[in-house]
């Protein structure tokens, strides 16, 4: 039955009452059998939740409580880190997450509830570290499987080894795959075929609950063209309103979600899209946002749990007589204090590691500031990178892609200096490409930054990709992100002055296999162009041998009129803040 090609959706009957009634759930579901109301019903405060689930009415079992635990974005980071928060104006980190806390956390939220605990992975969870990368995730089954996840969903850079390499890991996975937009694009029997299900049901008691997945589908734009070869993509439009209706109609689903891996502005977009009517949540990933209320759109709400395994969302769901009646949602932090590190998983890491140890280990250099990437429009990350290749190279300009990969690493307290090992490389450029370089004209370089900028701050959500600003070392731009398409930029600087459109300027930045010889980092129809035998993991280790310790830090090296240098996420126009 999944096996069907790409078509229009149909609309979904009760949708409209049922989204009503989830609405009014706050102003007049409590009263029915005493529960106390949270307050704002998904405000997430914990003492409400605790008068909540002490009630009479829930321990004498005439009400049920279902739990949907959610973690996504993990990107292979098996230990616990540094992690950023913003608060009282300013960063602050604190240690989060590890596999082994993940563990302890999941198993003792799912005491709270047990039998009726989902746990459920949005994608994008066996790349991203060293260990994933050196056995093409095929080290991280394991780990997943002893977790214990009931359903996941492949994100855009599940892509990452290719397909087959996918299809195997993603089968190594004891849960549930779904994915309701990734096609076989082959030229064999599977072709037009869903490569996954897409969509899953489940019961709680005689209550029905169902699940429909979608990845990114700007996922082969992206991602090097090369690994989402023999994958063809859609939009959810095209067939989310028929999954739901089936749903909802057919197999009588007394809930229905949408797993998503899309980006946070994508999916708010999404949610005021009148083809998901009949969705009670959409569970998002993709952009590393912390949502800590969910976001209500015209048709539905969308939430998101952070990353790296440093943040697990908790949707709980009141049910009476067959009917939701309350919902409580919190993101919790992966604490390794409030939660002690799993023995068992603790075993199951230092295994995976064992092989690439005494490589990932190894300290390749230092440094004195704090390595961080979660700034919008630039980071001391994407400094330290590119400017490690203008030192090699000596182009007018250096570029890297705006990733929002890695954790932040901050130095010790009494040493004042981090140490960056192999593993950490890994974790900052999740793809050891080749280097390459080219020419362009000053034209070429500000039509291409007036695209970059456009997939960043588009007003049209569905036109953003999920990265930041794309980053780079040699120039300076300032712009207005409010901009519309062509217009963004107010002026660009090379080496200090201002760009000349007619001149030829030297670049160099990342291969990305599959695209054209004549293209870098996605600026096309580079003249002159061609690799430079050597890849941007071994420029790192170069650089890092003779600087060490670094102190890369923001210089302005982009501004904008508009908007903050301390920018951290692109959702603007909803109530939502990112710490």
């Amino acid at each position: 039955m999944y096996f069907d090609k790409t078509d229009k959706g149909c609309g979904c009957s009760h949708a409209e009452s049922r989204r009503d009634f989830l609405k009014n759930l706050s102003m007049t579901g409590a009263a029915l059998t005493g529960i106390p109301a949270v307050a704002g019903a998904i405000t997430g405060d914990p003492l409400r939740e605790r008068e909540w689930l002490h009630s009479t009415a829930l321990r004498e079992g005439k009400v049920k409580r279902i739990t949907l635990l959610h973690t996504a974005d993990i990107h292979s980071q098996l230990n616990t880190h540094d992690e950023f928060f913003w608060e009282n104006g300013g960063p602050v980190y604190k240690k989060r997450g590890g596999f082994a806390v993940l563990k302890t956390m999941l198993n003792t939220l799912r005491m709270e509830n047990p039998g009726n605990t989902l746990v459920i992975d949005g994608g994008d969870c066996f790349q991203g570290g060293g260990v994933a990368a050196l056995s093409e995730g095929r080290a991280i089954i394991p780990l997943i499987n002893n977790i214990g996840y009931d359903l996941m969903l492949p994100g855009n850079w599940e892509v990452v080894y290719g397909k087959e390499m996918m299809q195997r890991d993603l089968g190594g996975y004891d849960a549930q795959k779904v994915c309701a937009n990734m096609y076989h694009d082959t030229k064999d029997d599977f072709n037009g075929e869903l490569i996954f299900h897409p969509w899953w049901t489940t019961y709680f008691g005689d209550f029905k609950v169902g699940f429909i997945g979608y990845n990114d589908p700007l996922t082969p734009k992206r991602q090097s063209p090369a690994y989402s070869e023999g994958i063809r993509f859609t939009k959810p439009e095209t067939n989310v309103a028929r999954y739901i209706r089936l749903l909802r109609d057919f197999e009588k689903c007394d809930m229905v979600f949408l797993v998503t891996h899309m980006g946070l502005a994508q999916q708010v977009d999404l949610a005021n899209q009148s083809y998901v009517d009949g969705i009670d949540f959409i569970l998002g990933a993709d952009t590393h946002e912390r949502v800590r209320k969910p976001i209500d759109g015209k048709y539905t709400k969308v939430t998101e749990p952070g990353a790296f395994g440093s943040f697990v969302s908790k949707l709980d769901i009141i049910i009476e007589q067959g009917k939701v009646k309350d919902t409580n949602y919190q993101l919790l932090d992966v604490d390794p204090v409030k939660y002690k590190p799993d023995p068992e998983m603790l075993s199951l890491v230092e295994k995976a590691r064992e092989p690439y140890k005494a490589e990932l280990d190894k300290v390749i250099g230092k440094s004195k500031n704090t390595l961080v990437r979660y700034y919008v429009l630039e980071n001391p990350m994407d400094n330290l990178i590119t400017d490690a290749i203008l030192w090699k190279f000596k182009p007018d300009i250096a570029l890297s892609n705006g990733f929002r990969f890695c954790p932040p690493l901050v130095p010790d307290t009494k040493t004042g200096i981090a140490e960056i090992t192999n593993d950490f490389l890994w974790s900052m450029l999740p793809v050891d490409s080749d280097a390459k370089t080219g020419e362009i004209t000053g034209k070429q370089l500000w039509d291409w930054m007036e695209k970059e900028l456009h997939n960043v701050f588009a007003k049209n959500p569905a036109q953003r990709f999920g990265g930041w600003v794309v980053r780079f070392s040699g120039m300076e731009i300032n712009f207005k992100a409010g901009e519309v398409m062509g217009k963004r930029l107010n002026w660009i600087k090379v080496k200090g002055e201002m760009v000349d459109l007619n001149k030829k300027y030297t670049i160099v930045a990342c291969e990305r296999e599959g695209d054209p010889d004549d293209t870098l980092c996605r600026v096309e129809k580079v003249m002159n162009a061609r690799k430079l035998n050597i890849t941007l993991h071994d420029i790192m280790r170069e650089y890092l041998a003779i600087h060490s310790p670094v102190s890369p830090k923001v210089e302005k090296r982009v501004t904008a009129t508009d908007v903050p240098q301390n920018l951290l996420s692109q959702l603007e126009g909803y109530d939502y803040e990112f710490r």
